[in-house]
């Protein structure tokens, strides 16, 4: 009786450590696939006028920057449809349009994007698509519009940086 209370007790055994073994690979084939910071980097916008620099914004979550905007003197591009009138006469570069996102399983959640053309603000998601672009998502109440935002590299000449 004790040598087959011994066979079961090793079964479970190498049975338990089988399953915890697989279950870790699952976890560790997930989070790789769910990299938090595959956002980040340089995107441009579907209308190639504008790119966005999206970083870590100190906090672990990411920030969009707008870097770039097409345009005889994009330096003097102001952020004139601001609703706030003490900031219509900002420069348009270096605005913050991606901020206070919150990761989950499927991209970034509950965030805001700003947009400089109306200057409004709505609730957002990001998420990185399987074929590498950005899906960005901006929200008013129920009514949404989304954008595919295309991974730029800094150094191309598909759209020159400043």
């Amino acid at each position: 009786m004790q040598i087959c209370y011994d066979t079961a007790k090793l079964f479970m055994g190498v049975q338990m450590k089988f399953i915890v073994f697989v279950f870790a690979l699952l976890l560790l084939a997930s989070s790789a696939h769910a990299n938090p910071h595959a956002v980040y980097g340089l995107w441009l916008t579907p209308s190639k006028t504008a790119q966005i620099e999206i970083a870590d914004c100190g906090d672990g979550t990411p920030c969009g920057t707008l870097v770039w905007i097409d345009g005889e003197n994009p330096d003097a591009t102001l952020d004139d449809q601001n609703p706030d009138a003490a900031l219509r006469e900002r420069p348009m570069l270096g605005i913050q349009m991606l901020w206070n996102f919150r990761k989950k399983s499927d991209g970034w959640k509950k965030g805001r994007i700003y947009s400089p053309q109306e200057g409004k603000t709505y609730r957002s998601t990001i998420a990185l698509a399987e074929d590498g672009t950005l899906q960005v998502k901006g929200c008013l109440g129920p009514f949404c519009k989304a954008q595919t935002w295309t991974r730029v590299e800094p150094d191309t000449d598909v759209v020159p940086l400043p």
